[in-house]
């Protein structure tokens, strides 16, 4: 006679779980290595998130086209004498933005500019070296899974493929009669960037949860509030490639009136660019129409979704429900705020920032919602 199983061997039972039969969720680390790695991706984090600031700072000063070539190894030694301060100098006058715009322009204006799009690149190489010894020591040591290495693989490619993109998008600078980037190509370029700020977020919150707990909460996971909130994270997204358009024109200080636009609630030049298409990118008007009705929108969805999680039974969820309702209001706040003084750098930044404080407190509650944490309310 075969001996009865108990429905819940999976969690109580000491015999080993069949992994493979557990998906992808779960890797079954060390907490040794798991803490290895949360400081590896904690200290990508902060470079990565330093990264966005210099880079907002770099277009705020209107210093990113001050470097002419792309040299990924060369690029990291910065001039070194008047000689060669004098030749990068020349490099800069054959392009329209010096052209156009800075011909008063002197040798020691342009070292201002030339030494922010410095280190912002330099900045992006750090991060690449601190991804690869971090990457390696991890895998020599023994501390990564065939999960973890694949998703540290895939913040390998999403960066090196950042570099690639940055280039692209200073490219598009250089000819014609352009004297900024594409506005565009900076959308896709800072989009990528919160991407993989994103993804770092969520894999630190998955070395701080057991596996065995994972294995747990899998069970009790809120799928319909899961849908609500990745519908949430996917507006925040949107709203910040939006932005990205509004920063790459200077949309922000075109019209400093709100809740309307020049008196209108709706531009009468929005749809003035031809071809039609290029207003959503390069038309001031629509652009931050459309940037303020996003951020409207995404307001209100997450007020929904704050509603919704007032009903889990989960005190976790509700608290951090709050904190995301909370974050979103006062990003909405800035944003005001930065239209109505023009945009100055120092309120720009903020705003730029608050996107990244938005994106991880998202993605906490996600985590959360994904492997809920065992306590609830009435208890």
């Amino acid at each position: 006679m075969t001996e009865k199983r108990s429905i819940f061997e999976e969690v109580e039972s000491e015999k080993p779980l069949d992994h493979g039969s557990l998906g992808t969720e779960v890797s079954f680390s060390s907490s040794s290595s798991k803490r290895a790695i949360k400081m590896w991706l904690s200290i990508l984090f902060a470079f990565v998130s330093g990264m966005i600031v210099i880079g907002g700072l770099t277009r705020l000063t209107d210093s990113g086209l001050s470097i002419t070539e792309w040299k990924p190894i060369l690029g990291a030694l910065p001039p070194l004498g008047l000689e060669m301060w004098q030749l990068e100098f020349d490099k800069y006058k054959m392009i329209p933005e010096y052209q156009i715009q800075n011909k008063s322009m002197s040798l020691e204006d342009f070292k201002v500019i030339y030494w922010w799009e410095w280190g912002h690149r330099q900045l992006g190489r750090i991060v690449g070296v601190i991804w690869l010894v971090g990457f390696i020591w991890l895998y020599f040591s023994k501390k990564l899974d065939k999960l973890w290495i694949s998703r540290a693989g895939i913040l390998g490619v999403l960066g090196g493929l950042q570099g690639f993109i940055g280039w692209w998008m200073v490219s598009s600078g250089l000819t014609g009669r352009m004297v900024d980037v594409a506005s565009y190509r900076l959308a896709i370029h800072l989009g990528l960037a919160f991407l993989i700020i994103s993804l770092i977020t969520w894999y630190i919150l998955q070395t701080n949860k057991d596996d065995q707990e994972k294995l747990r909460s899998r069970r009790e996971r809120e799928g319909k509030l899961l849908l609500s909130v990745n519908i949430l994270l996917g507006l925040v997204f949107a709203q910040i490639l939006l932005g990205a358009l509004v920063a790459g024109i200077d949309a922000g200080r075109g019209y400093t009136d709100w809740p309307l636009m020049n008196g209108e609630v709706f531009p009468s030049e929005s749809f003035d660019y031809s071809p039609f298409l290029i207003n959503f990118t390069e038309n001031p008007a629509l652009v931050q129409f459309n940037h303020r009705i996003l951020g409207y929108l995404t307001m209100i969805y997450a007020f929904y979704v704050w509603w919704k999680c007032r009903a889990s039974s989960f005190t976790l969820t509700s608290r951090l429900a709050n904190l995301v309702l909370g974050t979103i209001f006062l990003q909405m706040l800035m944003g005001i705020v930065t239209i109505l003084y023009a945009a100055p750098m120092g309120w720009a930044l903020l705003h730029q920032f608050g996107a990244v404080l938005i994106m991880v407190t998202v993605q906490c509650l996600r985590s959360q919602i994904y492997f809920p944490v065992r306590q609830s309310v009435t208890s």
